[in-house]
């Protein structure tokens, strides 16, 4: 590897948003339409899929370790909390959401989860809620 420190080491455990928890198997060099790419090679077994993340894209797509205790239950203590409604239209909400959960923090997705949780005895929530809560 040359100029770019990796922030994970091969057999690291992490969590990419889109995918869920892969392993490292590999720091890779390769050259990719001319440039020179120091790449993760992750291994997510339940996908059955490999998949190449750039060095310096690692942190801009979320992915991170493995959440420590602390951040779980941090996240746990969120998502009992009360929902936050907010007033704003729903296109700046949804952007929000979308953002938070992408960002791969346990603790931003636990909030996302918990405003957008509905109980039996409350209202529905439209189409575009729930499709943002199953997802």
């Amino acid at each position: 590897m040359t100029s770019n420190a990796a922030m994970f080491d091969v057999g690291d455990y992490v969590v990419y948003p889109k995918h869920g928890v892969g392993r490292v198997i590999e720091l890779q060099d390769s050259e990719i339409a001319g440039m020179q790419l120091q790449l993760y090679v992750l291994r997510f077994e339940k996908e059955k899929m490999t998949l190449r993340v750039p060095f310096n894209k690692a942190e801009g797509v979320g992915m991170r370790k493995l959440s420590s205790d602390k951040t779980l239950k941090e996240a746990m203590h969120t998502l009992t909390g009360k929902p936050k409604v907010k007033r704003t239209m729903w296109s700046r909400r949804a952007q929000e959401y979308e953002a938070k959960i992408n960002s791969g923090d346990l603790v931003s997705i636990a909030e996302v989860t918990r405003d957008l949780f509905r109980p039996d005895d409350q209202p529905e929530q439209s189409y575009s809620e729930r499709q943002i809560f199953e997802a």
